[in-house]
């Protein structure tokens, strides 16, 4: 029997998130294990007159792709990849990973490669969507391996990830738009701020914003969603900090990072586990080494780690910094091939003050609200 959350979640997508017009060129994109909510989705952007392509992978083609391909491969482009970013009017991807660690084995120094291939893309994709040329969103849609990683049933993790997008079943349109609304305010007290001051267990980072802006991250680019966030002044990150949760990329998990910054800079890092993928991931280029985003989590539905990034970033009492390419939209100058998101809990201890006043302590906003 179909799952009514299920078309619950693509109306919101479409008729929310990315708000499909008559005549938008769509991309969906997603795998087979996602196919009842590609299928809604693709209906829907019918429904709302728009033109969609759907991009479908398989499971286990990336694993192949690192196993057979030359470094020519690797770092090869196609043009249709580069035509869809290039023209399309809006992007929707589907997360369904079957096994979230079939690239464990992989040589860092490929996905390094690839990355570094595809950066002329990744800064196509940021300008785009920072002018509104491009609509996008992502999501997730629940598997048995984000499950187990989540340690959770399959049922109990479809209870999550539906109630982390939808916490009013009855009205899921309502409910981001009342959140944006709340979050709003905390995007209106930062403006016009200037100095972050960052304090927590192993954890004291100074940064600048001035002159940058905050977004209200609603529910419009990712799904769920729930944190307001900016690009920090880029050579202004001193400090060192330390992530409580694993940082989780293609399935590699590295765990207890520690790094160490001067004038912007990652000048030392270390990690418990999978170092070595940390420091190779530093030298994909010199952006790699910088902050492109700082942000706080504000989904009150999220209060677990669950080693899915899309989730974890949101987790209310948290806040996330990502090394690699800025959103232009926030002022951010930094690019890089990539975008690394590091999350630390913030609710033991943890104090964020912003120009000598009190922001957030505990994981709860000191202001009023």
């Amino acid at each position: 029997m179909a799952d009514p959350r299920v078309e619950k979640l693509a109306d919101v997508l479409v008729s929310y998130s990315v708000a499909v017009r008559p005549g938008d060129k769509v991309l969906i994109r997603g795998g087979t294990q996602a196919e009842p909510l590609l299928k809604a989705v693709y209906a829907k952007v019918l429904q709302a007159g728009g033109h969609p392509l759907m991009l479908l992978s398989l499971p286990g083609m990336d694993e192949l792709l690192y196993r057979h391909a030359s470094d020519e491969q690797l770092q090869y482009i196609h043009a249709p990849q580069k035509l869809i970013l290039e023209t399309y009017d809006v992007s929707i991807g589907i997360q369904s990973a079957e096994n979230t660690k079939a690239l464990s084995g992989v040589d860092p120094a490929k996905m390094v490669l690839q990355r570094q291939a595809g950066a002329e893309l990744m800064k196509t994709y940021f300008k785009r969507s920072a002018s509104g040329e491009l609509r996008w969103t992502g999501t997730l849609f629940p598997t048995n391996a984000y499950a187990q990683d989540a340690e959770m049933s399959l049922s109990d993790y479809e209870d999550f990830v539906y109630g982390a997008c939808m916490p009013d079943m009855d009205d899921p349109v309502g409910h981001w738009r009342r959140f944006s609304a709340w979050q709003q305010q905390i995007v209106d007290w930062l403006k016009g701020k200037e100095r972050v001051h960052v304090v927590g267990p192993e954890t004291d980072l100074h940064l600048k914003i001035s002159d940058r802006v905050f977004m209200n991250s609603d529910g419009k680019r990712n799904m769920p969603s729930g944190e307001v966030f900016t690009g920090p002044v880029e050579d202004s990150v001193n400090g060192h900090v330390h992530f409580s949760y694993p940082a989780i990329v293609a399935g590699r998990e590295v765990t207890g990072i520690r790094l160490q910054f001067a004038d912007g800079r990652v000048v030392k890092a270390s990690a418990e586990k999978n170092e070595d993928f940390l420091l190779q991931t530093l030298e994909t280029d010199e952006g790699a080494r910088y902050v492109g985003e700082f942000a706080i989590g504000t989904n009150k539905g999220i209060t677990r780690f669950t080693r899915q990034i899309l989730f974890d970033e949101k987790i209310s009492g948290s806040f996330h910094m990502a090394l690699g390419a800025g959103y232009p939209e926030t002022g951010s100058k930094n690019q890089s091939a990539i975008h690394w998101d590091m999350i630390c809990d913030m609710r033991d201890g943890g104090e964020i003050w912003v120009d000598d006043e009190l922001l957030y302590k505990d994981g709860e906003f000191a202001i009023a609200l």
